[in-house]
């Protein structure tokens, strides 16, 4: 397993939430998450202005496996999605927690954050889910 990032913070289903300047969230899909789906064929991202609710679909990937809803982190506003995963969404196989975000997001509530799991407790989610 890859390290996890210490900055971020992760929903249960895999997705990661990385808090930047101003208060912007950026969003994409674990490591773990990428290497169970395989690899990535499709990605289907939520439009500049879209509003996206936690917990719920606000993206989705698909891989020579199957097709997964990404789900959002926080509830806010779209405000800028990674238009090069429409050509290569194989980016996110290669640098999940990198080049491979999907959107960034002005979070309604930063509470919500707070709701989120840290870097251990997800890396003791995934360690459990193995068992």
């Amino acid at each position: 397993m890859s390290e996890i990032p210490g900055d971020l913070k992760f929903l249960k289903s895999h997705e990661w939430a990385r808090i930047e300047d101003g208060g912007q969230i950026t969003v994409g899909i674990s490591e773990h998450a990428q290497s169970l789906l395989g690899d990535l064929v499709y990605v289907e991202l939520p439009a500049v202005g879209d509003t996206v609710t936690v917990g719920a679909a606000a993206a989705v990937v698909e891989s020579v496996k199957a097709a997964s809803d990404v789900y959002s982190p926080v509830t806010g506003t779209v405000t800028a999605v990674n238009e090069a995963l429409s050509d290569k969404p194989e980016t996110i196989n290669e640098d999940a927690y990198g080049e491979g975000w999907m959107f960034t997001v002005r979070i309604d509530d930063a509470e919500q954050l707070n709701e989120l799991l840290s870097p251990d407790e997800y890396a003791a989610l995934i360690e459990e889910e193995s068992h």
